[in-house]
C-alpha cells in the first residue's frame, strides 16, 4: 500500500472494509484531506471472506446441481464429479478480479491516502499507528467484526467464514454450527458440491429473523439437497484433532466430521482500539455505541459497519459509511436509515425481505397480500413454484414490508425497498407497467390485488359505484 508522512488530517478512517472504503472516498470527494488506515488487506470481509467468495461458491454449487439433474429436460439425478480445487480457483479468481477496485492505487486516484498498520487511540484527537502519531479533525471507526467460535474446550480447528476459503479439498463430511444466513448458504452449497453436511441450530428454526414460512421452505430445500438439519439442539462437546473429530449434541446425538464450520455469529473488532482513551463508549458486546447520526460519545469520532450495533450487511456498511462521512465533513445531521434495510439469504430459493414482518401485522394494523408462486407464470415456466411474495400494506395503502421466497428474490428487493423507504402505495405500483413474464410479477400482482380489494369497499367503493351508475344512465 502507498504510504505518506503527513501527520495531521481532516478525516481519518480506521478500517478498509466496505464502510471505510465508502466513507474515505466520500470525505475526499467533499474536499477533506483523508487517510485510511488498514492493518491487513483492503476490501474487508465482503471481498475476501464474505459476499464475493460465498456467492462464487454458491454459483459453482448451482452449476453442479444443474448438471446433475433437471426435471425440465427429463433428466434423472446422476453423479457428476466436482473438481473442488477448480471451484476454489474460481472463488479466488473472483476475489482477485474485484480487488483492484478497493486497492490503494484506486483510493489514491480518488484522493485518499493509505497507511498500512494497526491504529489505536491515544487521545480524543490523536492516534498511534505502529509508533507513528496521527492527529485528526474527525475520525471514523470502521474495523468490522470477526466470527465467534463455540465456547468449548477442544483440540479441533474450526473453519470460519474467514478460513473456509483456504481449503483445497472438499470435506467428506462437514458440520455447520449455526442456522443463520451464512450457515444456511454454506451448508447448501457444500452439500450440492458433494459433501455430507450436518447443520446444527440452537433455535427452533433456521433463519430466525425471517418469516416462519420462509424458514420452513429453506429447511426443506436444504434437506432435499442432502443436508441433515438439527434444530433446538446445542453442542455438548467436540472431540478430535486438526479439523476432524466428533461432536455430541445435548440430546446425545453423535456427529462425525472431517471439518466443522463455526457460523454462529460475529463479534466487533474493537478490542485493539483503546477506545476509552478517545472517550468512545462501547456496549456490553463491545460494539461502538453510536447515535442516530452515527456519532460516538466523542463528537469528533464516528462509526459505521459491523463494529456498531446496527444491522450487519455490506450495503448498510456502505450507506452508513457515506452518511457518517458526510455528517462529519459538512456538519450535517443526516440519520442512518433503519426503516428499509433489505436483506437476502442466497440459498436456493433465495429469501429476500425488507421492512416490517407478519409479526407486526396486528400491532401496526397492516394487511397482508400474498401471491403464491404456483400462481406465477414465470415460476410455472421454470418449475420453481414453491415460493411466495407477501406485501404488508397499511391503511393508507403504503407498502410497509415485503418478503419474497424464490429464485432471484433479491433482484426484486430493489423496488420493494424503494417502496418501503418512500411510502409508495400499492396504487402507484399497480399503475406502473411491469415487464412480463418475470418473478417480479408477483410483487406487482400483490399490489394489484390490494388495489382491487380497496376499490371495492368504503368511500372509494361507493364513489366507483356512483360513477358506474351515472355512466350507465348516460349510455341508455
Amino acid at each position: 500500500m502507498a504510504q505518506t508522512t503527513r501527520t495531521d488530517w481532516d478525516f481519518v478512517v480506521i478500517g478498509g472494509g466496505t464502510a471505510g472504503l465508502v466513507a474515505s472516498r466520500t470525505a475526499a470527494s467533499l474536499g477533506a484531506s483523508t487517510v485510511l488506515i488498514e492493518r491487513a488487506r483492503l476490501g474487508g470481509d465482503c471481498l475476501w471472506t464474505g459476499c464475493v467468495p460465498s456467492k462464487s461458491l454458491i454459483a459453482a454449487a448451482s452449476s453442479a446441481t444443474a448438471a446433475r439433474s433437471s426435471s425440465l429436460i427429463g433428466r434423472a439425478q446422476t453423479p457428476v464429479p466436482v473438481d473442488f480445487a477448480a471451484v476454489m480457483r474460481h472463488v479466488h479468481a473472483a476475489m482477485e478480479r474485484i480487488a483492484p477496485v478497493d486497492s490503494a492505487e484506486s483510493l489514491n486516484a480518488d484522493g485518499v491516502k493509505v497507511i498500512t498498520g494497526s491504529a489505536r487511540f491515544t487521545g480524543e484527537r490523536t492516534l498511534d499507528v505502529d509508533g507513528r502519531s496521527i492527529r485528526f479533525g474527525q475520525a471514523l471507526i470502521a474495523t468490522g467484526g470477526s466470527p465467534v467460535l463455540p465456547p468449548l474446550d477442544t483440540g479441533v480447528e474450526f473453519l470460519t467464514s474467514e478460513t473456509l476459503w483456504d481449503i483445497t479439498e472438499l470435506p467428506g463430511s462437514l458440520l455447520v454450527i449455526g442456522g443463520g444466513a451464512i450457515g444456511c448458504e454454506i451448508a447448501q452449497a457444500m452439500a450440492r458440491l458433494g459433501s455430507r453436511v450436518t447443520l446444527v441450530q440452537r433455535g427452533p428454526r433456521l433463519l430466525p429473523k425471517e418469516e416462519p414460512r420462509a424458514s420452513a421452505i429453506i429447511r426443506s430445500a436444504l434437506e432435499v439437497d442432502g443436508v441433515t438439519v438439527h434444530t433446538s439442539r446445542r453442542l455438548a462437546s467436540i472431540d478430535g484433532s486438526g479439523r476432524t473429530g466428533t461432536a455430541t449434541l445435548d440430546d446425545g446425538t453423535v456427529i462425525a466430521f472431517d471439518a466443522v464450520l463455526a457460523a454462529a455469529g460475529r463479534t466487533p473488532n474493537s478490542g485493539s482500539l483503546d477506545a476509552a482513551k478517545a472517550g468512545v463508549r462501547l456496549d456490553d458486546r463491545r460494539c461502538v455505541i453510536v447515535d442516530a447520526k452515527l456519532r460516538t460519545s466523542n463528537p469528533r469520532v464516528w462509526a459505521a459497519g459491523d463494529v456498531t450495533p446496527l444491522p450487519q450487511f455490506t450495503h448498510t456498511a456502505g450507506v452508513n459509511g457515506s452518511t457518517a462521512a458526510t455528517n462529519a465533513v459538512l456538519g450535517l445531521s443526516r440519520a442512518a436509515d433503519t426503516t428499509a434495510i433489505p436483506r437476502v439469504t442466497f440459498t436456493h430459493p433465495e429469501v429476500a425481505s425488507v421492512g416490517l414482518v407478519t409479526a407486526d401485522v396486528a400491532a401496526a394494523g397492516l394487511t397482508v397480500r400474498t401471491i403464491e408462486h404456483h400462481e406465477l407464470d414465470r415460476a410455472i415456466a421454470e418449475d420453481e413454484t414453491g415460493g411466495f411474495t407477501s406485501l404488508l400494506v397499511d391503511r393508507r395503502g403504503r407498502v410497509r414490508g415485503v418478503t419474497i421466497v424464490g429464485p432471484r428474490a433479491g433482484e426484486t428487493l430493489g423496488e420493494a425497498s424503494l417502496a418501503v423507504r418512500n411510502g409508495i402505495t400499492t396504487s402507484a405500483i399497480a399503475s406502473t407497467t411491469h415487464a412480463y413474464p418475470t418473478f417480479n410479477d408477483a410483487f406487482w400482482n400483490a399490489a394489484v390485488a390490494d388495489v382491487r380489494e380497496r376499490v371495492g369497499r368504503g368511500a372509494i367503493g361507493a364513489g366507483i359505484g356512483l360513477l358506474r351508475r351515472l355512466r350507465s344512465a348516460r349510455l341508455r
